[in-house]
């Protein structure tokens, strides 16, 4: 972790790769509840959760990337952000650590997608040591359509 001042994000693994969300925007991290399924919802939406006595909403953020199904396991970790509609649990494979952006160590989205899909839920790419981090763009993620509604849609 770096004790910069810059940006701050929670990393976190989704399969090989490494994701970041701005760390004020993570309440809490908490191991794999038991999920309700919720009938006729999007297939990214794995269900919903009672978290002390509040119902939220839990995304497969791997299926809402295109990416794959996240299996579910007791190492799987549900991160409970703040998003537009409240609180939302992303499903995620591994919580890593927090790392922090100077702006210069941040670019651009469509540096690396060139207008594909993923530059919609991307906010950046972050350069941490030897590692690169793809910077969640949390609202997009959470409201916009996953990418199989996309090449569905007329």
């Amino acid at each position: 972790m770096s004790a910069g001042a810059g940006q701050r994000y929670m990393s976190f693994r989704l399969a090989t790769e490494t994701w970041g969300v701005e760390i004020l925007k993570v309440r809490e991290l908490i191991g794999l509840l038991e999920l309700t399924r919720v009938p006729g919802a999007p297939a990214f939406v794995r269900g919903v959760v009672n978290l002390r006595g509040r119902v939220i909403p839990v995304i497969d953020l791997k299926r809402k990337l295109g990416i794959d199904e996240t299996p579910l396991h007791p190492h799987t970790v549900i991160m409970v952000v703040l998003g537009p509609q409240g609180a939302t649990g992303l499903l995620v494979d591994e919580v890593l650590d927090v790392v922090s952006f100077e702006p210069e160590a941040i670019s651009g989205a469509q540096a690396v997608t060139q207008g594909t899909f993923a530059a919609e839920l991307l906010a950046g790419v972050g350069r941490h040591h030897e590692r690169v981090v793809f910077l969640l763009n949390l609202e997009r993620a959470l409201t916009g359509p996953a990418p199989d509604e996309v090449r569905a849609s007329p």
